[in-house]
């Protein structure tokens, strides 16, 4: 066991597979115990969950074919190992997707190819396709936690399913010895929570506090270069250094509290406005559920010690919940897209004769789509600088169980494609069909449902490589029922005590983010957004402003008339909202470009408010 002495600083190497390569070697060679990375998103589990399962539909064996897992992790991990081993650092990951295992054995081949003594150990459990088929056998419902209705009315097959675990085996293998301990899907700050809860020893049915304050210290550094100015709205002040923003250290203490730094050397920052921005991405309310832990978040205060170093506090703990999260996938059919490229003016005429004309095409066919979305992205601004500026996208994206829409095109029996393409010599004006048509040809897509799963139902196991044991992992017995409906797991509310936006002196009308700051995410088909302010006086605004309902009015056309919840983080200045289904469906089967959620907070930030005066004086965001 390691000394509970000291804090364990704990580096954040990967938010995703398209993160850098050079991560997991550079945090080894930074001062730190312990490098976690998360590799897995619910766009990933989709992939693998689906391919899975069609593979063995198909009678190949997971001897035949290939590992489902991240393909891009070893060529991260490989170089580091050494350093790894000489310096003692332990490594926590979840690349391993629908194939852990797989990836253990690759991993104790590639230590043995090198000539190392590293004991590896992987976290099984996470695959529960089992257990949801026993459980809709006995008559769960298995609501969507994002839009409601029950598992049966979904209109889709499940073909895998997937739980998010907690920390608390990647904390036994630990015990146990291991030096590398891989995973499948754990929730994004599990590895975190799981070291945190070896290094100190923590008792897992009583120390709430700290395990939640390693939670948020976990979901601040599982996406990496977030923390440190990725996707930061006060970027402007970033440039110097921005092609190399730095990775993230959080060093955890015994009670519960941390500092956040950054990986010497490299550009971006660590401070109250970077880890505000973090904090505030894809959460979905005041209690943060995790599996070990639901950490409560308003009360949450950053203080800047020094240049690069943020201390946080004041995350307060409950009981773990009964249940987990768990993601069910199914084929969704096939989809595809057309774009027309239209330019200069009179666009949304010039959308609307193009639709009529595509439509007329299509027919009765036009009935077949179970999506048929024309949209008009862009536009020309007064006296363009050049014609690219005046140029708009027009998409047609369609979606169908019936493959032949998409997939067959030719003369005779017309498709999709056709049907968009064939009206080009009797288009509008400026109109021009794009000259890469793959996105036409129509692929597969998957639906994704997100529920919750009894954490009783869930056979979490520790598979130790080096001596080939399984050790079972107990469910807390300190679980607290928080309810399956959104509302008895949240809570909403406007402010408090709001304040006449008069009493602010004169005001401009400028876009909201020349003032505020913000950050906004997905969680399956729900998006959340969060603001925050540079000073106290507009955070005072900034509350009696953003009500709900002129978040709603923000929005426009892009909301879906579905609810929305509201709470505030006064230590931080923030005001943070959920937004039910703005996503339509999730990333792999969303019909819009924003499918992640991430562009969400800029477009409303881009909206115009009346702005004081006073605020503008201090200087734009």
């Amino acid at each position: 066991m390691p000394s509970t002495k000291r804090p364990i600083r704990i580096a954040g190497s990967s938010g995703g597979f398209t993160d850098r390569q050079r991560a997991i070697l550079s945090l080894a060679n930074c001062d730190v115990d312990v490098v976690v990375g998360d590799w897995m998103s619910e766009c990933t589990m989709s992939w693998h969950g689906a391919a899975k399962a069609e593979l063995a539909s198909q009678g190949v064996s997971e001897d035949e074919r290939a590992g489902l897992y991240d393909p891009s992790f070893m060529a991260n991990l490989t170089p580091a190992l050494p350093v790894l081993q000489e310096k003692g650092i332990k490594l926590a990951v979840n690349a391993g997707a629908s194939d852990t295992e797989k990836l253990a054995k690759v991993i104790v081949e590639v230590v043995k190819q090198q000539g190392l003594n590293l004991k590896v150990a992987w976290i099984e459990g996470d695959e529960v396709m089992e257990a949801v088929n026993k459980l809709l056998a006995q008559g769960e419902k298995f609501e969507n936690i994002c839009f409601g209705g029950e598992l049966k009315d979904w209109g889709f097959e499940p073909l895998a399913a997937q739980c998010y675990l907690g920390g608390a085996g990647i904390a036994e293998a630990l015990r146990q010895g291991a030096d590398i301990v891989v995973c499948g899907r754990v929730a994004d700050a599990a590895p975190t929570v799981g070291a945190c809860m070896w290094w100190h020893g923590w008792n897992r049915e009583k120390d709430f506090d700290q395990i939640a304050g390693s939670l948020i210290a976990g979901h601040l550094i599982e996406c990496s270069s977030y923390v440190c100015g990725g996707y930061y709205s006060g970027f402007k002040d970033l440039f110097d250094g921005c092609e190399n923003i730095g990775f993230p250290i959080a060093e955890i203490n015994i009670d519960g509290s941390f500092t956040m730094e950054k990986e010497p050397g490299t550009g971006g920052e660590i401070s109250v406005g970077t880890c505000t921005s973090q904090l505030l991405y894809e959460i979905q309310g005041p209690q943060y559920y995790g599996s070990d832990v639901v950490a409560v978040l308003e009360g949450i205060q950053m203080t800047r010690l020094e240049k690069d170093k943020v201390l946080v506090q004041g995350v307060k703990g409950n009981p773990p919940p009964t249940t987990t999260k768990v993601g069910i996938t199914a084929k969704g059919g096939w989809q595809a897209e057309f774009h027309y490229y239209l330019c200069g003016l009179d666009l949304e005429a010039k959308a609307e004769w193009t639709e009529k004309q595509v439509r007329h095409s299509m027919g009765a066919n036009a009935s077949k789509f179970s999506v048929l979305k024309f949209s008009l992205n862009g536009y020309a601004p007064d006296d363009p600088r050049n014609q690219d500026v005046a140029t708009a996208d027009f998409r047609v994206f369609v979606q169908t169980k019936d493959r032949s829409l998409v997939v067959r095109d030719t003369m005779e029996v017309p498709g999709f494609n056709r049907w968009c393409m064939e009206n080009f010599l009797q288009s509008c004006p400026g109109a021009t069909i794009e000259n890469d048509i793959r996105q036409s040809a129509g692929k597969e897509f998957y639906e994704y449902w997100a529920a919750l799963l009894p954490q009783r139902e869930v056979a979490h196991k520790v598979r130790l490589m080096w001596t080939g044991e399984a050790l079972e992992v107990a469910v807390p017995g300190c679980m607290k029922e928080y309810g399956y409906k959104r509302e008895e797991r949240q809570w909403s509310y406007e402010t408090g005590k709001p304040v006449s936006l008069d009493s602010f002196g004169p005001t401009t009308r400028a876009p909201l983010g020349w003032v505020v700051l913000g950050r906004s995410g997905d969680k399956a088909s729900d998006a959340n957004v969060g603001f925050f302010t540079r000073h106290q006086d507009e955070y005072t605004w900034l509350c009696s402003l953003l009500t709900i309902p002129r978040l709603k009015a923000l929005l426009g056309p892009e909301y879906n008339g579905k609810g929305i919840d509201r709470f505030e983080i006064p230590g931080l200045r923030a005001v943070h909202f959920l937004l039910h289904d703005h996503l339509d469906r999730s990333y792999n089967a969303t019909s819009t470009y924003d499918g992640l959620g991430k562009n969400v907070c800029e477009y409303l930030r881009a909206k115009y408010v009346e702005v004081p005066n006073a605020f503008l004086r201090r200087g734009r965001v």
